[in-house]
């Protein structure tokens, strides 16, 4: 219980930050993107249901608030926090290089996805001026944020999964 309690306040306030600090204060266009970095973590750190999981709820959250119509963004998010949960027990969890290399990937995938939808759909075909302008500075922010954030969140998993051991045995 106290892991999915949690989890949900670490989605709080993770979207919070993304819509509203980083959202008007970013530099030069650029955000990272902690909601992808949330669930990534939790996918690669606890396995592929906690990912697909914590997928759903940021994805449903940024449906609501970001989306036209409930369901696109929770989806790409459950199938990033599902795929990232293939890889839960091939790494250690202090190495940095494999998230790092794994939230290139899904950020690849996510602005792809947005890339096609928002913009080849409606005839914006200058993928150059989107590489250039939304990729890059998107893929080089969240990394930053990535090396940053997923330390701690490494510790917190430690600390959850002790508290938790502690209560199974008593």
């Amino acid at each position: 219980m106290r892991r999915i309690v949690t989890i949900l306040i670490l989605i709080l306030i993770s979207f919070l930050l993304q819509t509203a600090a980083f959202s008007f204060e970013n530099i030069s266009g650029m955000a990272p993107n902690l909601m992808l970095i949330l669930t990534m973590s939790f996918g690669i750190m606890r396995g592929r249901k906690e990912g697909l999981l914590t997928g759903f709820v940021c994805g449903f959250l940024y449906d609501i608030f970001f989306g036209t119509m409930i369901g696109p963004f929770m989806f790409l998010f459950m199938i990033i926090g599902y795929s990232n949960g293939a890889f839960h027990k091939e790494f250690l969890m202090e190495d940095i290089m494999m998230p790092v290399f794994i939230i290139i990937v899904d950020e690849i995938i996510f602005n792809t996805v947005i890339y096609v939808v928002q913009f080849l759909l409606r005839n914006r075909t200058n993928l150059f001026f989107f590489v250039r302008h939304v990729f890059m500075p998107q893929i080089l922010c969240t990394v930053i944020a990535t090396i940053i954030i997923y330390r701690f969140y490494v510790r917190l998993n430690k600390y959850i999964k002790k508290k938790d051991g502690e209560n199974e045995i008593a």
